[in-house]
């Protein structure tokens, strides 16, 4: 199990649309399950190579919702998405969504990534779960592995072998 504590949180807004409003006038909780999987697979999008989101899939397994607040018609909310570890082919997620300042829903989410070929349970190497962590003192091992990478941003930065402050290599 890889457990991640430094998930880097993945902001996700939605504009909430007439057709989310239940009889009761507030937004139905069969949503909350929607905008839940728009934003953990646009994180996961945001994250990963082209060539890794056409090689996988991935499916909800579960999602546990504790509500707080409705959401109402005209609402922004903004979910706020963290990995919090991965098991095998299983990705757990923790979803904050939020108008404001307030508190709406609490998610717990769990997915299993699936390879796209043969549509089984895949593990997704090590150096793509690590781009999901942030490492606030990381550095390139050296200024030539930087000029060679040739990607920029996150992708960059975790591509090369990271460094503490103090020389040693992340994650030993």
């Amino acid at each position: 199990m890889t457990t991640v504590t430094n998930g880097i949180p993945y902001r996700f807004e939605i504009a909430v649309r007439p057709e989310e409003i239940d009889f009761m006038g507030h937004v139905n909780n069969a949503f909350y399950l929607k905008w839940v999987q728009k934003a953990v697979l646009a994180h996961w999008r945001s994250i990963a190579s082209f060539d890794e989101v056409n090689a996988h899939l991935w499916v909800a397994l579960k999602h546990e919702i504790t509500n707080h607040r409705a959401t109402f018609l005209g609402d922004i909310v903004c979910l706020t998405v963290r990995l919090k570890n991965v098991q095998g082919a299983r990705a757990f997620y923790e979803i904050l969504i939020q108008r404001g300042q307030d508190i709406l829903a609490e998610v717990k989410s769990s997915w299993c990534c699936i390879d796209a070929q043969t549509l089984r349970p895949t593990r997704l190497a090590r150096e793509v779960v690590e781009r999901f962590i942030q490492r606030p003192h990381a550095r390139y091992n050296s200024s030539a592995e930087q000029a060679s990478n040739g990607r920029t941003g996150l992708t960059k930065t975790v591509s090369s072998k990271l460094r503490n402050e103090d020389g040693s290599e992340l994650g030993q």
